[in-house]
């Protein structure tokens, strides 16, 4: 670097540092920008990463055990049950759902029942109300089993500790409540209330027989977990390849929530991103604000000399001080976050999240910070540099120019595509997020044509009578209007509030309405062969206009593809979940009438050849497969192939009785199995339906029964849930947009002080003035309303019926409040905002013009 080039960024620095001294006017909202959207994204990053290493870190803990092998709908053999015992300590569990019966029958409710051995658990505490050790909670006494519950439970049933329940043919006594499961979190989520027993009570109750949908688990603490766990998984397949066992250690204690969490996370990234993108747009406002009331004094460096670089320079310099000022204030936003989060999560997730910072997470929202403003700061600044020095001796603002220079334009260009990439290279899907920075580049474009269009129909719109309307389309295409500031300001935050509220809507509209309406009104698992008949009696007896559905049911898990191992395989994400564990699967000599085949052919109906299955076209794509492609299932430890011979499009909304795979009777000839059944009548009562409940479980308490609308309402309290923290999120962008619709009004008021005196010196009224001005802000305010509705609800189609596969439909009233948010917050806003303005001594401003 030579000495003048230096002794220029040092003069450059110093004059740069000398007018911040005047303080920050005119950049509050600058800083309110940058901090709201840097902390947003520092925020959830931080909760995020503290969740996930908690995960990580808890793992012994979450998972009650350095390892866990589970077996669905069978116990280990002897062979495998020694080979488990010689890995480390062994404790023993068995799971499943059930009805619980009040002794006199009369009422039951469904319950996740967890049976343990006195092992249980390894790692970690169970705790229970009264303090005591779960084996005297679960102990035998008089005759009965002692369980612990959820307290949900107790309500539902309106029990107290010490009561007496039924669970199959054994009697329970209640001796406590559950205040903390350690493996709750890697267990997943449950629809029903956990109640707790030993596997002895499990044992006499008569629930578990061929066929029952029961999940064993083998939990294992060795004495050298770093050595014992290292390829346990391959070394126990190896042992035992047809096992079928799901393998999971405490390095991985709970996949599924973590990969849930930062997925999340990362959406709500990209909202926060969306919130700073329109920030942006305000950053980009305050600084040609900031540099119009600099005119003279930029013309005052060029008349002394000072390099048009040397200029840039100066206001860069303060532009970086700033922004880096409302980049810490986001950052300690953030870093404050997971300590608050904290105290909301205990309810929901049994881990301890230590205050603690995440560098990781406040340097990536430091990135998004940076980029975001230097890349909307660039071209104002490329403006600048053109302001000539005559400027100094007359009334100059930067309204009529032309684009900054191309380096300028380069440089924002560049910073542009840092950040696109720095968005979809940090993102968990980045289709998602590539699908994310082209609908908001889109956005961008659409929004100036939205602009330029409402300038251009103002300009050629025809001459109206009353003058306050007149005045109000003139200046929406004047020199220097407010037209494109108030677009942009509020157009990206409105689209996307309308985006997440219609996406919210249609799947509270789709649980609530359609579904509700087309889903049978019970599930029936775990129905015995021997049962059928006298379950169907009972059924049609009591609610004989009722559709009664069966089929044979066995639980499997898809093991190989043509003879590949699928956990060798790299599976698209929209497939994963056809891999993930044990499904249902069944068989069938005709084709199911709630399935329509989309290619291949269906086996005759007494058909005894080869072993062939039927996919879910949808699910088989993703997948990858064809026909004719070879599928290995593990069922009941036994691995079965069969062959593709059709796929068939499956209605999943309909919560009917769907599989993802239908085999061809043959495959499991002679093999142990249940039933499944449904029954759907839209007209029962509830009186019915309570009946039908009593009567099944009292006649068979081996068979679960689960009231459909039950789930659906604990599923749409988990969607509300969601859709809370989502609108959160969009609020933020919101807010966003209110901030930079202000800072615009703002820049735009000393063209509309001199608008205002000069109007009110040729006998304009400030009644006039105020029609005029609310005119102009009520055809923006709806021009920028219909483009959210239009934007918003192509991106809400697209995700509901594209991605999420559910029907989707424009909402009314989403429309309308959308339409009054944007009317209240322009005409508001801008009435706040010009008010002073009407107040303004003339005689001031006209010596000025």
């Amino acid at each position: 670097m030579t000495g003048a080039v230096r002794t220029r960024l040092t003069l450059a620095f110093r004059l740069a540092l000398r007018e911040l001294r005047g303080g920050l006017g005119g950049f509050y909202i600058f800083l309110a920008c940058i901090a709201l959207g840097t902390g947003a994204i520092a925020a959830v990053n931080s909760v995020s990463r503290s969740i996930t290493d908690a995960i990580s870190t808890q793992g012994q803990s979450l998972l009650a055990s350095d390892a866990r092998f589970v077996l669905r709908n069978r116990e280990a053999t002897p062979e495998e049950l020694a080979y488990l015992q010689g890995l480390g300590k062994l404790s023993r569990s068995t799971s499943l759902r059930s009805m619980a019966r009040l002794p006199d029958g009369s009422d039951q409710a469904l319950v996740e029942v967890k049976a343990v051995d006195g092992a249980y658990p390894l790692y970690g505490a169970f705790e229970a109300e009264p303090n005591q050790p779960l084996s005297t909670l679960l102990a035998a006494k008089d005759g009965s089993f002692g369980a612990v519950v959820a307290p949900l439970l107790l309500e539902r049933l309106n029990l107290k500790v010490g009561g007496e329940l039924l669970l199959g043919n054994t009697k329970l006594r209640i001796t406590g409540t559950i205040q903390s499961e350690p493996d709750a979190v890697s267990e997943g989520f449950g629809f029903a209330p956990r109640l707790f027993t030993s596997r002895d009570a499990l044992s006499a109750s008569g629930l578990i027989a061929t066929g029952s949908l029961v999940e064993q688990a083998y939990r294992l603490r060795m004495d050298d977990p770093a050595i014992g766990l290292r390829n346990i998984g391959d070394r126990a397949n190896a042992a035992f390849p047809q096992a079928g066992w799901s393998i999971r250690t405490s390095a991985r204690a709970a996949p599924e929530l973590a990969d849930n969490v930062t997925r999340f996370s990362q959406f709500l990234t990209l909202v926060g991103l969306a919130a700073l993108i329109v920030g942006g747009v305000g950053v980009a406002n305050a600084v040609r604000a900031f540099l119009d009331s600099k005119r003279t004094t930029i013309a005052t460096f060029k008349c002394l000399g000072a390099p048009a670089f040397v200029v840039v320079l100066i206001y860069l310099i303060q532009i970086a001080v700033i922004a880096l000022a409302g980049i810490v204030i986001g950052l300690g936003l953030g870093a404050i976050a997971p300590i608050i989060a904290s105290q909301f999560m205990a309810e929901f997730l049994p881990i301890s999240t230590a205050p603690r910072l995440y560098p990781g997470a406040l340097t990536l929202a430091a990135l998004f910070g940076l980029l975001t403003t230097l890349a909307f700061a660039i071209p104002p600044l490329g403006h600048a540099r053109e302001v000539p020095a005559t400027a100094l001796f007359r009334e100059q603002g930067f309204e009529a120019r032309r684009l900054p220079g191309w380096p300028y334009l380069l440089a924002a260009g560049l910073l542009m595509m840092a950040l696109a990439a720095l968005a979809i290279v940090t993102a968990y899907d980045r289709f998602i997020a590539i699908v994310f920075v082209v609908s908001i580049a889109g956005a961008f474009v659409v929004l100036r044509a939205v602009a330029a269009l409402l300038s251009w129909l103002a300009r050629r719109s025809p001459r109206v009578r009353s003058p306050a309307l007149r005045l109000a389309i003139g200046n929406i295409h004047r020199p220097g209007a407010l037209t494109s500031s108030v677009v942009l300001s509020l157009g990206l935050g409105l689209a996307l509030l309308v985006t997440l509220t219609l996406i919210d809507g249609n799947m509270r509209r789709e649980l609530m309405g359609r579904m509700s309406e087309q889903a049978p009104n019970f599930f029936f698992v775990d129905i015995q062969g021997p049962e059928l008949e006298g379950f169907r009696k009972i059924v049609l007896a009591e609610d004989p206009k009722g559709k009664l559905v069966e089929a044979p049911m066995l639980r499997g898990r898809i093991v190989a593809f043509n003879g590949e191992d699928v956990t060798k395989m790299k599976v698209p994400a929209a497939g994963q979940w056809v891999l993930r564990g044990d499904r249902g699967i069944t068989y069938a000599e005709t084709l199911p009438e709630n399935a329509a085949l989309t290619e291949g052919q269906w086996w005759d109906k007494d058909y005894s050849g080869e072993p062939l299955v039927s996919f879910s076209d949808e699910e088989g794509k993703a997948l990858g497969l064809k026909l004719g492609d070879k599928v290995t299932v593990n069922v009941l430890g036994r691995n079965v192939t069969a062959k593709i011979a059709s796929f068939r499009k499956v209605q999943w909304q309909s919560l009917s009785i769907n599989f993802v795979m239908i085999f061809s009777p043959n495959t499991f000839k002679g093999a142990p199995h249940a039933w499944l059944a449904t029954l759907t009548d839209a007209s029962a009562s509830s009186e019915q339906e309570a009946a039908i409940l009593r009567k099944v479980s009292n006649a068979y308490p081996t068979i679960t029964s689960v009231r459909v609308k039950d789930a659906l309402d604990v599923v749409n309290t988990l969607v509300g849930q969601l859709a809370a923290a989502i609108r959160a999120a969009a609020s933020v962008a919101l807010i966003a947009s209110v901030l930079v619709l202000a800072g615009a009004l703002a820049a735009g008021n000393r063209a509309r002080t001199h608008d205002a005196v000069i109007l009110k010196t040729l006998g304009a009224t400030r009644a006039t003035l105020i029609r005029a001005f609310s005119y102009e802000y009520l055809i923006l305010g709806a021009a920028t309303a219909v483009f959210a509705l239009i934007a918003g609800s192509a991106s809400a189609w697209y995700i509901v019926s594209r991605i999420m596969h559910l029907p989707s439909a424009f909402l009314p009233d989403v429309a309308i409040s959308t339409l009054i948010i944007a009317l209240v917050l322009t005409v508001g806003i801008g009435l706040i905002g010009t008010w002073r303005i009407l107040g303004q001594k003339a005689a001031p401003v006209l010596r000025e013009l």
